[in-house]
């Protein structure tokens, strides 16, 4: 009588039932080491990453309305009613430079309406400052650039580059991969088993708040992954833009008469205007403002907040499970009496 074979690393045993691992994933994945070792993963690299995709998840939303903020930070323009002619511009730079010594003035910017004021741009150095005067009393009248408008400006830096140039630009492409990668891992951890997966999908009463923090993960994270993996994609394209450029040019040689025609182009073109929502400040699909462009950025605005929602709902789940259990794991051993030999 021969002894039957037995393989261990394609099959497992459910109650004298030999399954392979999909069977077993399929059915019950919370038993499968690499679904673990996937759960750590994606755990601790959530916990370094959480800070960083919260920021970038919170000005992101905000800056979809980045035309919208930038209308309602332009104060009315300033219209000079002092009496006498207006000053030439070297009048208009005698007075700029009076009032900043030291100061040499490198532009001076008219509106179209003459009465308005002027924009004076100044340098001393590597400081330059962005003035406004009146066009006919050569009085200073404030920063050109009021504060409402630098603010937007520098959030959209700070989301775009860190705040710190093309080596920002640079980290956020490889923040966008760390994303991609987060998403992935949890898609794996979310299959719950075939008969319980639909429970994933929304949220139930009556589970008791650490249940329900967890069931809030999963149900955002599966809800938004099509966008996350949008805002990830997009992101490494925006950082790293020449490297999808070469490969759609691999893929297909531009010629005279392909020029902005190849697949590779359109794909290139909707991931950049995918990662805002909008062309030219309107939300897409629409043909203008309206009901339909406020709706696009409503939702591009709310599934921009579910990596947000997803570190803090993350970020409980890890200090219950993982960090008050540790803490209180030492108080415990601090409290054993130390048994010495006599």
């Amino acid at each position: 009588m021969t002894r039957p074979t037995v393989c261990c690393s394609l099959s497992l045993v459910d109650g004298g039932n030999h399954l392979t691992v999909w069977q077993h994933w399929v059915r019950q994945p919370q038993k499968i080491w690499l679904r673990r070792a996937l759960f750590q993963v994606h755990l601790w690299s959530g916990v370094a990453l959480g800070l960083y995709i919260l920021m970038m998840s919170v000005t992101g939303s905000v800056l979809v309305y980045s035309n919208e903020l930038y209308r309602a930070a332009t104060p009315e323009p300033i219209i000079s009613e002092s009496p006498g002619p207006r000053l030439t511009d070297d009048e208009l730079a005698e007075a700029a430079r009076h009032l900043y010594l030291g100061y040499g003035v490198v532009r001076i910017t008219r509106a179209r309406n003459l009465d308005q004021a002027v924009d004076v741009s100044l340098r001393r150095g590597d400081e330059i400052k962005h003035r406004q005067f009146d066009p006919r009393s050569g009085s200073d009248l404030g920063d050109s650039v009021p504060i409402g408008i630098w603010l937007v400006s520098k959030l959209l830096d700070l989301h775009d580059n860190l705040l710190a140039g093309p080596t920002g630009r640079k980290v956020n492409g490889v923040g966008a991969l760390a994303l991609l990668a987060v998403a992935m891992t949890g898609l794996a951890i979310w299959w719950p088993g075939i008969k319980t997966w639909r429970r994933s999908l929304t949220l139930h009463r009556g589970v008791g708040w650490k249940r329900f923090t967890w069931h809030s993960h999963s149900m955002i994270g599966f809800w938004s992954l099509g966008f996350m993996l949008v805002f990830g994609v997009s992101g490494v394209y925006l950082s790293f833009p020449q490297l999808f450029q070469d490969f759609a040019d691999r893929l297909e040689p531009p010629t005279v008469t392909n020029a902005g025609l190849r697949i590779g182009d359109r794909v290139i073109y909707w991931l950049a205007f995918l990662h805002f929502g909008r062309i030219n400040g309107i939300g897409i699909p629409c043909s203008g403002p309206g009901l339909c462009d406020q709706t696009t950025k409503a939702i591009w605005a709310v599934f921009g907040l579910a990596p947000a929602a997803m570190f803090v709902t993350g970020t409980i789940m890890w200090w219950y499970r993982v960090l008050r259990s540790r803490m209180a794991s030492g108080r415990r051993a601090a409290r054993s009496p130390v048994v010495t030999a006599s």
